[in-house]
């Protein structure tokens, strides 16, 4: 960069400060117009953590602007504040060996007004060969005083990069010949700038990582010459109590509409402070004033709501405004407030002239699709149950959610009747709206506020940002933050090689096999009702004779006790040995089955911990060959399958570089008037799809199809087993913390069930509290623990790795399938899970015993199906090679085997049932519902009852029918029971509904679904939706459909028989 076109940049940065200098303190005024005054002298501070921000701050005297983080703390009392701590923005710089001296000076010259330090620091770099020995490698950290300084630096550095890197082997050779010292210029230091690491790392994760602050803490806060110190107060562990508004918005809309903004208006607002409610009535819409009312669901959830009738929309929104300044609420709620109301308020208070940023700090970003403020945190619980409450997808509705959560009924009101009724029945809008208040309230309270709070105390971001991001995002912060504890530099984000090939072919795609899903049986199995069994004698034999091997196992390895210390010993294996005795020696039988799941425990975490399995520790022959310790009769080299899978261009290598050769030559046309560029001049990007589109137009016309047949190898994979176990320990803490909230949930279940015996109201209360908590907090750890391994082949992961997960998935259906083998003789198994097997064992089959001990309180049940299976999985996945580094300057490690995979027994069940496929010798995967002793349902897969946009036809149908199949104690009469309800809704079909009302018969066969674009913009596409939009045109004018959010209920006609189906809505 020239020096003029540095003056230009001082310049454009002089007029940019005054601008931010205006808004800085404009966001000063808001914040102590919301409760958060700058906290800057006087005693110090104790203070929980509710959220922080990127922010900046300027010197008094010098005027400097300075990068900090605002940090909004909630006192004991309720009240709050806010402290500014600044903190140096920084990314590091690798250049090439012994040369850092030389970049740091050149840099300091080039970027003087830039930069404000650079340090050389050593880092553990775990892609740097022979790294184990000791070796570090030495990078440039390069600090800032602002953020933008930041950018402009990295920006400008990242272009040296991508040159360098491309150059980089042609340069290396050329400077090995040269050997004789001359004097570097400028453009030779640029020339050793290798790689930037870190510089995309958001500036306040990066306080947090560096600083351990995370929310949800409390701390002392003090300040000292304009500098905030935060010390961590581990002895506090209760939450402060934040004040909380949840809020839902009621809207005019038109009719088939879906509310629009620009002419809609907002009807009511109903929100609830704390538990107590408040609903505001816009009169232009509802028909009568409303009084203060009531909306109690149950005794736990009350609404207790004051009601003011203003006379129009802009009086509703400013009482709203002024109100929530008035309480000043630390957390705003909603459920879909990111996609509705926070948007339409936002344009409904423009069109008025307000500006909702000014009032309450909150701005909507489309590009994010999020609705946001500095101060206050906005937790809309529609992503809690997206991401975490492990509903599916036809259930996510706020109504679904509450039924399934909070149990009870809400009110429902069909949107098309909501203007109507705001104008001829206001108190049962009034109810309406009210109901999604509470419900949004309490939902939160009870589920999202424990788990997000929780979550954000070991996660470093916002609570904003823990509850949004997906869960591969969650890994791969608390990645970095142990990263940044063990001292190992975070590689970059991971970019797809555009240009690999095999066996002389470019590849289209490439990926691994994953979990093994197969359906073994079809019907109808009952504990209640007799099932044949074909059993195979050697299968028990074997079982007996492995009888002492398997308890022995269990009472060491899994009770972790002393054999002599059972009292027992020989009455519990006699006890089982009669039972397989007598079912060695009559394997063909018929009696009433006992229904079990058999699933690992947390299958691919625990298979990552028990074969060291972290990206790092991925490592080819070149990389031992480097290393210090690769000797003969290493052990420190563990071999694993997995299954890899790519497809490939029918064209070959040599095909390839003639039309890369050929279109590298060529002009490409300008948009929007501009003139013809070089295709080399376009971005990467768009040439790759360029030549892959020449690509396969030249497949298809030579070879006259595109790509060859999907090749699968079965390949090997090296893991190091002595590679920094930063990854694997991150893994381990995170199962252990799991473990740790599903032993409290189920000690609290026990206190629930003595509580209730005994009847005391306050303890049931706390003991249901604390049951909803921990198994909400469990969940979410299940739902991040299984991403770990999801997460390093996602695109644009730091730690990222096929082989890794190949090796994972491979690992866990061999567990599963050699499970199979011997469930298969000794019963009959019906579903084959990723993690583990549905199966039917004979009712006689030994199940749960308890060894007692001399010690008459410890006692060690056992469960002997599950024992049986582990004793052959650790037989056949204990790592015997898993090393620790117990010296760190001797590079001495210890030798241990591990095997933390076992299974775990859930049921016996009452009932399963596996639908029979249409087609004969097909059995469907993923499709059964499970039943309780009880009559409940345990599990429902594969439905259309569970999702989205089926007919409700078929989902009042199957909500009807399956417990019909409880029904009867044979399987004739349970068959007719169920067939029974067939007949009476295939009646209904045949007779065309001729015995309902015709309003309940097309809602039973009409769909519906919501158009999320603009007739227009669908352009030829095909579907049903697209047809009834377009016929809707004919009728109702285009104005009709040229609107996005167009909600479009239709009939598929079954004739004319040769139209396709999308021609038929």
């Amino acid at each position: 960069m020239s020096g003029g076109e540095y003056r230009r940049r001082d310049r454009r940065d002089q007029r940019s400060s005054k601008k931010q200098r205006l808004i800085r303190s404009a966001e000063e005024e808001l914040d102590a117009k919301l409760g958060f005054d700058l906290f800057t002298e006087g005693d110090k501070r104790l203070g929980w953590l509710l959220t922080f921000a990127s922010s900046s701050w300027e010197d008094e005297d010098t005027y400097k602007v300075y990068s900090c983080v605002d940090l909004y703390f909630v006192t004991q009392d309720g009240s709050t504040f806010k402290s500014k701590y600044k903190f140096r923005p920084y990314f590091y710089v690798a250049t090439k060996d012994k040369m850092e001296m030389d970049v740091e000076a050149y840099l300091r010259r080039r970027y003087e007004s830039q930069i404000t330090d650079i340090e050389i620091i050593e880092k553990e770099d775990l892609d740097l060969k022979n790294h184990l020995s000791g070796l570090r490698k030495s990078y440039l950290k390069l600090s800032f005083d602002t953020v933008q300084q930041l950018m402009n630096v990295k920006s400008d550095l990242l272009h040296v990069v991508e040159r360098n890197q491309a150059k980089f082997n042609a340069a290396e050779a050329y400077e090995s010949i040269i050997t004789g010292k001359r004097e570097q210029k400028p453009q030779d230091f640029l020339d050793c700038i290798i790689d930037l690491r870190e510089y995309d790392v958001p500036y306040h994760v990066r306080f947090v990582i560096d600083n351990d602050v995370r929310c949800g803490q409390w701390y002392d806060v003090s300040v000292s010459n304009a500098t905030v110190t935060l010390e961590k107060r581990a002895d506090l562990l209760q939450r402060a109590e934040v004040r909380v508004c949840a809020f839902d918005i009621e809207t005019t809309k038109l009719p088939l509409k879906f509310p629009d903004a620009e002419y809609d208006l907002v009807m009511m607002i109903s929100y609830m402070v704390d538990g107590q409610g408040f609903l505001i009535i816009n009169r232009e819409c509802v028909g009568d004033d409303i009084e203060d009312l009531e909306y109690t669901p149950k005794p736990e959830f009350e609404g207790c709501f004051k009601v003011t009738n203003v006379k129009n929309e802009v009086e509703l929104l400013r009482l709203w405004f002024s109100h929530m300044q008035e309480v000043k609420p630390g957390i705003y709620v909603t459920y879909n407030g990111d996609f509705f109301d926070w948007p339409f308020l936002e344009s409904r208070a423009a069109f008025h002239g307000l500006k909702m940023s000014d009032e309450l700090g909150f701005q909507c970003d489309k590009n994010q699709g999020e609705c946001r403020a500095k101060s206050a945190c906005h937790l809309d619980c529609f992503a809690w149950v997206k991401r975490d409450s492990y509903l599916p997808q036809g259930s996510q509705g706020l109504k679904a959610v509450t039924k399934a959560k909070l149990g009870y009924d809400p009110l429902e009101v069909n949107p098309e009747d909501m203007v109507r009724f705001a104008k001829d029945k206001p108190q049962m809008m009034a109810s309406y709206s009210v109901s999604d208040a509470v419900s949004t309230y309490y939902l939160y309270m009870t589920y999202v506020h424990p788990f997000i709070f929780s979550l954000a105390t070991i996660i470093p971001m916002s609570p904003d940002e823990v509850l949004r991001k997906g869960s591969g995002t969650l890994c791969e912060m608390l990645l970095m933050v142990q990263a940044y504890k063990a001292n190992v530099i975070c590689p970059n984000k991971h970019q797809s090689d555009p240009e690999k090939f095999h066996q002389n072919h470019l590849l289209e795609s490439e990926t691994y096999i994953g979990g093994h899903v197969e359906c073994l049986e079809s019907g109808v199995f009952r504990s209640d009702i007799p099932t044949s069994f074909k059993l195979e004698s050697s299968a028990y034999k074997q079982l007996i004779n492995n009888l002492d091997r398997d308890l022995q196992y269990a009472i060491r390895v899994e009770g972790k006790m002393d054999m002599e210390s059972v009292t027992n010993y020989d009455e519990v294996k006699n006890a089982i040995m009669d039972k397989l005795v007598w079912l060695r020696d009559e394997p063909i039988r018929e009696e009433c089955p006992l229904i079990y799941h058999l699933d690992v425990a947390a299958m691919y975490p625990n298979i990552i911990l028990t074969n060291r399995l972290q990206p790092p520790s991925i490592v080819t022959d070149e990389v031992c060959t480097a290393c210090d310790f690769n000797r003969p009769g290493k052990t420190c080299l563990r071999k694993l399958e997995w299954v890899w899978r790519g497809e490939t261009f029918t064209a070959k290598k040599s095909d390839y570089y003639h039309l890369k050769k050929q279109i590298e030559s060529e002009f490409v046309d300008g948009s929007e008037g501009q003139l013809s560029k070089s295709f080399l001049d376009l971005p990467k990007s768009e040439q790759q799809s360029r030549l892959k589109d020449r690509l396969k137009k030249y497949c298809q016309k030579a070879y006259k199809r595109v790509l060859d047949k999907p090749v699968t190898e079965v390949r090997e994979a090296g893991i190091c087993m002595r590679e920094n176990p930063f990854y694997v320990d991150t893994v381990r803490s995170f199962r252990d913390r799991r473990y740790e909230y599903k032993g409290l949930n189920k000690v609290w279940k026990g206190k629930l069930s003595e509580a209730k015996a005994s009847g005391n109201s306050i303890k049931i209360q706390e003991a249901q509290d604390l049951v909803v908590l921990y198994d909400s907090l469990q969940l979410a750890h299940k739902c991040i623990l299984n991403s770990f391994y999801g997460y390093v082949m996602r695109k644009g992961a730091r730690w990222y790795s096929m082989e890794m997960a190949g090796v994972v998935t491979y690992t866990g259906a061999k567990i599963i399938q050699n499970a199979r083998l011997l469930v298969e003789k000794i019963g009959k198994p019906l579903e084959l899970d990723t993690d583990g097997i549905w199966c039917a064992l004979p009712g006689s089959f030994p199940e749960t015993f308890v060894f007692k001990t001399k010690d008459l309180k410890k006692k060690l049940t056992i469960s002997y199906p599950c024992v049986m299976l582990n004793v052959d999985v650790a037989r056949n996945n204990t790592n015997d090679q898993y090393q620790t580094l117990t010296d760190p300057i001797r590079k001495n490690y210890t030798t241990h085997s591990e095997c933390s995979i076992e299974f775990e027994v859930d049921g016996p069940y009452k009932a399963m049932i596996l639908p029979a496929s249409k087609e004969e010798g097909i059995l469907i995967k993923k499709r059964y519902a499970v039943f309780n002793d009880d009559g409940t349902l345990a599990e429902l897969k594969g439905f259309e009852i569970k999702r989205r946009g089926e007919l409700k036809l078929i989902k009042v149908f199957q909500a009807e029918l399956f417990d019909k199949f409880l029904h009867g104690s044979t399987l004739n009469e349970c068959y007719s029971a169920v067939a029974s309800v067939a007949n009476r809704w295939l009646d209904l079909l045949d007779n065309q509904g001729k015995d309902i009302a015709d309003s309940e018969l097309l809602d039973y066969i009409s769909e519906s679904s919501t158009m999320s674009k603009s007739l227009a913009e669908y352009g030829e596409q095909k579907s049903c939706a697209v047809t009834t939009a377009r016929r809707l045109a004919n009728f109702l004018g285009d104005t009709m459909v040229k609107d996005k959010g167009l909600r479009c209920q239709y009939i598929v006609a079954c004739e004319p028989r040769v139209w396709s189906l999308f021609y038929r809505g």
